[in-house]
């Protein structure tokens, strides 16, 4: 009865999971079409400069604190008081120390515009970790219900900021107002659902513990941000404005399905997980099933993007956009296969073993960044997206290996896992690449394609008797 529970609390998790991801992705990429045909590669080539910096102080505000608290056995006031507390006066600093060095990284990329772009951006910082110990006790309640419910109305609203500065003429500050107003009404919305004050004071107890767990994850999260962050800082100062926007429109486009069942899968696994921590077997079991469906569902749909991306690209955002079409189309490959890094990262935070994390991050980011550094001097923007994806497949055999060591799910099982999906996958690639080829009809290759494409998959792998689609199946009846 327990295990029907965790499952179905599994399942209404992903619904309104999948349900906030995906009205926050779908406004998102309606706002992106509007802005992109009103700016130029280049415009949105400077929004981006300033994000690792961004990227990289979130990290710090978080500190992995969130996580720590998920997963604690018996969770105290003082625990929450004390996240509460660390997040606020991190994000202080985070603040103070990007508005006074903002002049600095204006004159690095020579661009005036980013000393006001980042102290007005920033801003978010000071209220941000309000949210934290909320969001953990929804988080530790599996209460996905009310989260999706709280982004959906911020991501409205911000939406609507966004595209009436953007008509008024406001450019760029349309993208940074509507995030602001986003995490605003955010922050108010989590205060009215979870009425939790700080009752207790700084336990330095409960900091010890937050810390000695969270500090790795934060490692973790650094080197995964300023890794991230490589290609967009040497584009932005030594390539051009032009080119990092093509970059980031590609890698935005590739990213949003991904980075959605991304959300998704992150959100929900990582609570219910750690809920079978202790039991290897149990843990192994539904591990790979999350492996196996995840893949199951993001492998047709990255590969039917990269078939259709010409199309797509020029019918919604013009013919100036070209340049991004290439990228585009390799990048799919790549972030396909983000969900199975993910969940591989995610496991060992569900074992505690925040140090392997670490020390698997460090040695993957050493390798990644002596590599991008050489390959964006030595290469073409093309091939600096194909070397992309080589390490892609590096970094898989790397987070496998700990994987196959705590549970007997190594690269090996992984990949038998995956191989149905992903073979089927490229069939379908295939199929549409050649079926759009009928009409010049840019409207109708997207039609054809989509059509063509999801009634081969679906098709073929019900006739193959796919375990998957009995997993999907579940999750799609609405009954208990």
């Amino acid at each position: 009865m327990a295990e029907e529970s965790l499952r179905y609390k599994t399942k209404k998790g992903l619904y309104w999971k999948f349900f906030d991801q995906f009205t926050g992705y779908g406004m998102q990429f309606i706002v992106g079409i509007f802005m992109a045909r009103m700016l130029s590669p280049s415009d949105y080539g400077i929004t981006a400069l300033p994000a690792v910096f961004m990227a990289v102080a979130g990290v710090f505000i978080s500190g992995g604190f969130g996580s720590a608290l998920i997963r604690k056995g018996n969770l105290t006031e003082k625990d929450l008081a004390t996240a509460f507390y660390y997040s606020i006066v991190v994000g202080v600093i985070c603040y103070t120390v990007l508005f006074f060095t903002s002049p600095y990284i204006a004159d690095f990329y020579n661009t005036p515009v980013l000393k006001s772009l980042i102290r007005v951006t920033a801003l978010g910082f000071l209220w941000g970790p309000l949210a934290t110990p909320q969001s953990v006790i929804l988080n530790r309640k599996l209460d996905f219900k009310n989260p999706a419910r709280i982004s959906v109305v911020n991501k409205v609203i911000g939406s609507i900021v966004g595209i009436s500065m953007a008509y008024m003429g406001y450019g760029l500050w349309a993208l940074v107002f509507s995030g602001l107003v986003s995490s605003f009404i955010g922050l108010i919305q989590t205060w009215w659902v979870v009425k939790w004050i700080p009752k207790a004071p700084f336990s330095k107890e409960s900091f010890k513990y937050l810390w000695n767990y969270g500090n790795k994850m934060m490692g973790v999260s650094l080197l995964y941000t300023l890794y991230g962050n490589i290609v967009p800082v040497l584009l932005g100062k030594f390539g051009g404005t032009v080119d990092l926007g093509n970059y980031n429109r590609a890698s935005g486009y590739a990213s949003m399905p991904s980075s959605n069942i991304v959300g998704v899968i992150t959100g929900v696994s990582f609570p219910v997980l750690s809920k079978m921590q202790d039991d290897n077997e149990r843990l192994a079991y539904n591990y790979r099933k999350m492996i196996k469906v995840s893949s199951f569902v993001v492998f047709p749909v990255m590969m039917l993007l990269s078939a259709l991306a010409y199309p797509i690209v020029i019918t919604m955002v013009t013919a100036k956009w070209e340049a991004c079409v290439i990228l585009l189309q390799i990048m799919c490959f790549t972030y396909m296969f983000q969900p199975i890094q993910i969940l591989n990262v995610n496991l060992l935070n569900v074992k505690g073993r925040t140090d392997l994390s670490l020390r698997l991050e460090i040695f993957k980011k050493i390798v990644g960044a002596i590599v991008f550094i050489y390959a964006a001097s030595h290469f073409s923007l093309e091939m600096l997206c194909v070397t992309d994806f080589f390490y892609t497949m590096f970094a898989l055999v790397c987070n496998t290996y700990y994987t196959g060591k705590l549970i007997n799910v190594g690269y090996l099982k992984q990949i038998r896992d995956i191989l149905p999906s992903l073979c089927l996958g490229l069939m379908m690639f295939g199929l549409v690449s050649v079926s759009i080829k009928c009409t010049n009809i840019l409207i109708l290759q997207i039609l054809i394609g989509t059509i063509v494409g999801v009634s081969f998959y679906l098709g073929l792998s019900y006739i193959l008797k796919f375990d998957e689609i009995k997993e999907v199946k579940y999750l799609l009846n609405r009954k208990k």
